[in-house]
């Protein structure tokens, strides 16, 4: 079963750019050319998506491909297909890499046994819900990113639109 999705490479240096090409085309089994534009969130760093299509579990293995490298922000999404739900993966140097399964209509799936050990934690006083939660969403990581998702002027953009 192939499903399809998207890399959205926020920010990476410039001598990082050739290597994110090949980690992706090392996933995909084919040579990969990204068009690399700057971004103006970071000077002297440069952005870039890709779509692709290929089997089941492929948004995971890019994000592993690309995970650890500092300075690199990234985030790869997976539709869902008849066999798997979607994914979506983001990952930035100070919070590392975050992980949601999401459903038909984009919405962050979070395991019951996530939700009773958030409560479990705010019951014991180790955090509040609120904080929990937010983890569980994915909201550290929309906050740092959100900047690096608005691309330069005339360039190609792909919102990743918040549910409210």
């Amino acid at each position: 079963m192939t499903t399809r999705g998207v890399l959205y490479v926020h920010s990476a240096p410039r001598a990082l750019c050739p290597h994110v090409e090949w980690a992706v085309a090392g996933v995909l089994g084919a040579r990969v050319n990204l068009d690399w534009i700057r971004q103006p969130a970071a000077p002297g760093s440069w952005r870039s998506e890709f779509s692709w299509r290929g089997s089941v579990g492929t948004a995971s293995k890019l994000a592993s491909a690309l995970r650890g490298w500092q300075l690199l922000r990234f985030e790869v999404t997976s539709e869902p297909c008849p066999t798997a739900e979607g994914e979506r993966y983001s990952a930035t140097p100070e919070l590392g890499i975050f992980h949601a399964v999401t459903g038909i209509h984009g919405d962050i799936l979070i395991p019951e046994d996530r939700l009773r050990a958030a409560l479990a934690r705010s019951k014991g006083g180790e955090s509040n819900l609120e904080a929990e939660l937010a983890k569980l969403l994915g909201k550290p990581w929309d906050d740092e990113l959100e900047p690096f998702r608005y691309a330069g002027e005339g360039a190609p953009v792909r919102w990743l639109h918040q549910v409210v």
